[in-house]
Parts: structure tokens; C-alpha cells; sequence
């Protein structure tokens, strides 16, 4: 990376640079551009150091969205025996991420206009850090509630602005950059679905220091978001006085580009029920599929392993899917493309569940890997960071909304009909829908354009 790609990361998005006077000085009006550019201050180069910073803490921010869930899961058994839980209370808990990430998550936007996205995403890992450092050492169900709600407030704001944080900072690079940080959130699951037993084991069997110690992968994270934090409010600050300049005005307080209004855009709502629907396969898949295989004959040990394998496909399909996607004008062929490994994946587990079952868990994993996609979607189906704040909200929220009855009414299906066979037709039913809103979501437009916002 380049000293100059490394200045234009520093400058936000729609900040403009002084005047140039034209070649020799002629055409109208030359003398006042010259002087203008001579009086117009300059955004101040970044540091050298921002741009290789600012990756590192992407990839740090999303290897930490998903162990506050996937390490508790691991646990789940020792840790509700430990607190008491009731079974209501248990339920309630598996049930919160994605309700906190629909409540918390609409915040991010004012959030973001008030102290910019990257000081909201400090403050985000913070929160995380803060609540896994907390809930360990809850003495009640309460209190471990509270904990981790503090710790999925904060993954949900971070949730919707890393895809603004990549559109602010490599607008050319929006599908490498977030192929870089879904791969990072994919092995941030993985890695702590898979890790959490063994280290708890390792380190005295106690399920509080299971938990504790992905603390300090969340503390990690905030480090490079402190000074990434400053420089940003920086140029932010810099952006405006240079604005006011220009116009001849004071600096002080502007309005802030709100963005448009996302709800008028059908895009916008093709992409937020296209994400709910991935969400609720995603949400189904992690909780429900050990227990298809168990119920197939398989054993619970290979179970764990497939569903692990299922997982683990997420890693490098999610780097290569957003750098394909943002190479194409329209992604729906993608989108058409996942959904057709879920339907042969749920068909095979309905026809051969143990016999196929490697391949199953494979395709599924594939199909799950929609998430890198709707992700590279929201940067692209916006133009300018206020619009993929607005669209990576709404997006976000409407979406983890959806998602929430998903693998309640699989479980119902499952307990009443005391099979698969209706569970499953659903989870296939559901992945039509899903492949045409992602047609329509992949079309080559923007929210702005839907809502005829000039440039």
C-alpha cells in the first residue's frame, strides 16, 4: 500500500481538496481559483500508519462478532447448571443475540452522526470486552443476562458499521475488504466453537474460565481502534473546517448527510428480508443440525464434527465470495447459486442423511456462506457512507427480526410431528424465497437512485 492509497484511507468520504488552477492559468474566473486554493485550508496528510492499522482492527473487530455466542453454546449445559437456570430462562438466553442485534443495532446510525463510526466501533469492542469480563462472574441468571446483553449491544453497533467503516476507507476495494473481515468472523466462530471445551479442560475444567478467556481476544481488539478512533475525528473535524472555508463561512456545527430513506427503496427491503432469511438458515443449521444427524444414527461425537465442518467452509468461501461479488455489476447469480447448494443439501438430508452425510454438511456450509454476501451488498447498493449506515441498519435490524421465530418454529415442528420430514421441507421452502429476494437484491442499482437522490 502506497503513502498516497494510504492518505486517501485517512480522508472520509466527500471531503474535498483545495481548488486547482487551470493549465496556464486561462479561462474565467482562474485568478479566483488560485486565490481560493492559496486561502482553502487542507485536510493534514494521515499517518503512514493508518491504512495498515485500520485492517488490523477490522480483522480484530470481526474475529470478535461471534464468540460471545459460539463460546456460551460450547458451554451451554455447565453453564446453566452452574446458575440455576430454568428452562424458560435458558430458552430466553439462546433467543437474545439476535434480538439485541435488532435493537441495538438501529442505533448505530445516530450513533455514528454524532461521534463518527470508527469512535462508535471502539466503543463497541469495549462494551464487548467489558461484558465477557463481567459475565463469568455472575452469581445469577440476571446479572449473566445483563453481561451479555452489554457484550451484544456492542457487537451489534459493530455489526453495522464495519461495512461503513469499508466503504469510508476503501471504496475501490469494498469486496476484497470484506471478503478480509467476513473470513475473519467465520474463523471467530469456528475457532470458539471449537476451542472452548478443550480450553476449559486445559486450564482447570471451570465453565467461568471457559468464558473468561475470550476477554482478552476483546481487549485486543480495542487497541488499534483507540488511535484509529482519533484520527478519524481528526480528519472528520479538518473535513468540516475546510468545508466551512470554502464557503466562506465560519467552521462550527453543520446538519449531517442523513442519507436517504432507506424504507422507500425496494432494494433496501430485498436485502433486509434476503438477510433475515439467510440468517434464520444460519440460525437453524448451528442449533438444529447435530440433532438431525443424532436423530439419523449418526453419533454425537461425528455430529459435533459435521456441524464444525459445516462451520469451517465459511472461512475461505467468505473471503472469495465478497472478491466476486464486487467484481460483478449484478451478484444475483450468486445468490441464486448458494441457494441451490441448500436445497440439494436438505434434499440429501432427507433422502440419505447418514449415508451422504459429509457431503450434506458441506453443501450447507456452502449455502450458509450468504452472509459474506449480503454484507458485500450493503457497500455496494449504497454510493456514499450515509447511505450504508442507513441501508447496513436497517438491513441488519429487519433482518435479525425475521430471523428470530426461525429456529423456535423448527423446534415446535420438530417436537409435534416427531420427526424431520416437515422441519425439514420447510428449511428447503424457505430457501426459495430467499434466492429470489437475493435476485432482486444483487440488481445492479443503489438505494440513492430508488430514491431519487442526485449525486
Amino acid at each position: 500500500m502506497s503513502d498516497e492509497e494510504v492518505t486517501t484511507l485517512g480522508r472520509p468520504a466527500g471531503a474535498r481538496t483545495a481548488p486547482r488552477q487551470a493549465p496556464g492559468g486561462a479561462g474565467p474566473g482562474a485568478e479566483r481559483a488560485t486565490a481560493a486554493a492559496l486561502t482553502t485550508p487542507r485536510a493534514p496528510a494521515q499517518p503512514a500508519w493508518l491504512g495498515p492499522v485500520l485492517i488490523v482492527g477490522i480483522v480484530l473487530a470481526a474475529l470478535n462478532l461471534r464468540p460471545a455466542i459460539t463460546s456460551l453454546g460450547a458451554l451451554f449445559e455447565e453453564t446453566r447448571t452452574g446458575l440455576g437456570m430454568s428452562g424458560a430462562v435458558a430458552g430466553l438466553i439462546t433467543s437474545v443475540p439476535a434480538l439485541c442485534f435488532a435493537v441495538f443495532g438501529i442505533t448505530a446510525p445516530r450513533l455514528s452522526r454524532r461521534f463518527g463510526p470508527a469512535a462508535v466501533v471502539c466503543a463497541g469492542m469495549a462494551a464487548v470486552a467489558t461484558g465477557l469480563l463481567i459475565r463469568p462472574f455472575a452469581d445469577n441468571a440476571a446479572a449473566f443476562l445483563a453481561a451479555s446483553a452489554l457484550s451484544l449491544a456492542g457487537i451489534a453497533v459493530t455489526n453495522v458499521l464495519l461495512p461503513v467503516i469499508v466503504k469510508r476507507y476503501f471504496p475501490d476495494r469494498v469486496g476484497t475488504m470484506t471478503g478480509l473481515y467476513s473470513m475473519a468472523l467465520a474463523a471467530g466462530t469456528s475457532l470458539a466453537a471449537a476451542a472452548t471445551v478443550p480450553m476449559t479442560a486445559a486450564l482447570g475444567g471451570s465453565w467461568r474460565t471457559g468464558l473468561l478467556v475470550w476477554a482478552v481476544l476483546a481487549l485486543a481488539a480495542v487497541l488499534p481502534w483507540l488511535p484509529i478512533a482519533r484520527a478519524s475525528r481528526r480528519a472528520e473535524r479538518a473535513a468540516v473546517a475546510q468545508e466551512a472555508a470554502a464557503r466562506g463561512a465560519v467552521p462550527g456545527p453543520v446538519r449531517a448527510d442523513t442519507g436517504p430513506k432507506v424504507v422507500r427503496s425496494r432494494t433496501a427491503w430485498a436485502l433486509a428480508c434476503y438477510f433475515g432469511l439467510q440468517a434464520t438458515g444460519a440460525y437453524i443449521t448451528m442449533g438444529w443440525l447435530p440433532q438431525i444427524f443424532r436423530d439419523a444414527g449418526v453419533s454425537a461425537s461425528t455430529s459435533g464434527v459435521l456441524l464444525a465442518v459445516t462451520m469451517v467452509m465459511g472461512v475461505p468461501l467468505a473471503f472469495v465470495i465478497p472478491g466476486l461479488a464486487g467484481r460483478m455489476k449484478n451478484q444475483g447469480a450468486i445468490a441464486a447459486t448458494l441457494g441451490l447448494f441448500g436445497l440439494v443439501g436438505y434434499l440429501g438430508l432427507y433422502l440419505a442423511p447418514v449415508a451422504g452425510a459429509w457431503a450434506w454438511a458441506l453443501l450447507l456450509g456452502v449455502s450458509n456462506c450468504a452472509f459474506p454476501l449480503v454484507i458485500t451488498l450493503i457497500g455496494l447498493r449504497a454510493k456514499s457512507p450515509a447511505g450504508v449506515v442507513k441501508l447496513s441498519a436497517f438491513a441488519q435490524c429487519t433482518g435479525y427480526l425475521i430471523s428470530i421465530p426461525g429456529p423456535l418454529l423448527i423446534g415446535t415442528l420438530y417436537q409435534h410431528s416427531g420427526g424431520w420430514d416437515l422441519p425439514l421441507a420447510l428449511m428447503a421452502g424457505l430457501l426459495v424465497p430467499q434466492i429470489a429476494l437475493g435476485i432482486l437484491a444483487g440488481r445492479d442499482r443503489t438505494i440513492e437512485d430508488e430514491c431519487g437522490m442526485r449525486d
